[in-house]
């Protein structure tokens, strides 16, 4: 997958490189960069870092990865935050696309990093995330690579509340499990609300019907492409807005997979922009539906209502609640 939210030992990551929040100069600090020489091989791992000298904030090297399972470490130097008034958004930013551009050069197809500077450096977990999303989201737009942002503690990485506050709520508000009853009870109710709300609702209705009528023979994957047309995206726009394998991606466009699972379903209504009754019709294409049964649904469903299609965003708050990502390798 091009991106992935892991909670991991990032010592323990089977990728071709793994990011270490290091020391400016030869040595190692707190956290993950003692954890990183203890399980490279302090020893060797010093040696070379000594070879190499001072790194200068924002910039980042790469040594071999020693007794890692990856093969390589990138070493990149952060700043401490002093307020956000010293230059350390500007400075981690630097550190992200330092890092990519090592991993460019260094042919690497699979690349493991933490939050940088929400450590030992003391960078708010919120703004931290957010430069991680932007500046990921913004390389992988134009390039490939399996990124994975590794979270080692449940504790440091309870954000999408600080991001979307009622999200709990709206859950809390939506989620069923055995309340088809309830449901049945409140069904009469409901159709009475809608009565009064026709008047309103005739044209954008009637709009909406003309759109499925048009689109009664459509396959998903034509469907999909048909939305792509209107909204003029090419296939590889749809393709990383969506957070989709090029692979993946490619099957479901040639036949290959006939019907796409749940996340790459929802992760193709995202990268459209579809609004609520447009997924549900999309859904419904492959077989699949909304439930109020599923949190990773109404988490979904919460993003579109307020018409929030970052999938980066949507992966946080759908990680934080253990619920499966969007986007997929295997669609």
């Amino acid at each position: 997958m091009p991106f992935q939210i892991v909670r991991n030992d990032i010592t323990k990551m089977h990728v071709d490189a793994i990011v270490n929040t290091a020391s400016p100069v030869p040595g190692y600090g707190a956290g993950i960069d003692k954890a990183v020489y203890k399980a490279a091989g302090e020893k060797e791992l010093l040696a070379r870092r000594q070879e190499i000298g001072a790194i200068e904030p924002g910039n980042s090297v790469i040594t071999s990865g020693f007794d890692l399972p990856a093969r390589y470490i990138i070493h990149t130097v952060g700043m401490p935050w002093q307020g956000g008034e010293c230059g350390e958004e500007a400075v981690i930013r630097k550190c992200y696309k330092s890092v990519f551009e090592v991993a460019l050069e260094n042919d690497i197809e699979s690349l493991a990093i933490p939050l940088i500077a929400s450590g030992s450096y003391g960078f708010p977990k919120g703004i931290a995330l957010r430069i991680a999303l932007s500046e990921i989201e913004a390389f992988l737009a134009a390039r490939d690579m399996d990124i994975y942002l590794v979270v080692f503690d449940e504790k440091a990485f309870a954000l999408s509340s600080e991001f979307y506050g009622d999200i709990d709520e709206y859950i809390s508000d939506n989620y069923v499990e055995e309340k088809v009853e309830e449901e049945y009870h409140t069904f009469g109710r409901r159709l009475f609300a809608a009565a009064e709300d026709a008047p309103m609702m005739a044209q954008s209705m009637a709009r909406s019907l003309d759109d499925v009528v048009n689109n009664l023979d459509k396959t998903f994957m034509e469907l999909v492409f048909s939305f792509a047309d209107a909204r003029g995206l090419t296939d590889v726009e749809v393709q990383k807005r969506a957070n989709l394998d090029r692979k993946a991606f490619s099957k479901l466009k040639c036949g290959t997979t006939k019907n796409p699972s749940k996340a790459t379903a929802l992760a193709l209504a995202i990268a459209l922009r579809l609004n609520l009754d447009d997924t549900k019709d999309l859904l419904s294409r492959a077989g699949l539906a909304l439930s109020p049964c599923s949190k990773q649904d109404l988490i979904v469903r919460y993003f579109i209502e307020r018409e929030v299609y970052d999938i980066y965003e949507i992966n946080v708050a759908l990680f934080e609640h253990g619920e499966q990502l969007l986007g997929s390798q295997n669609a």
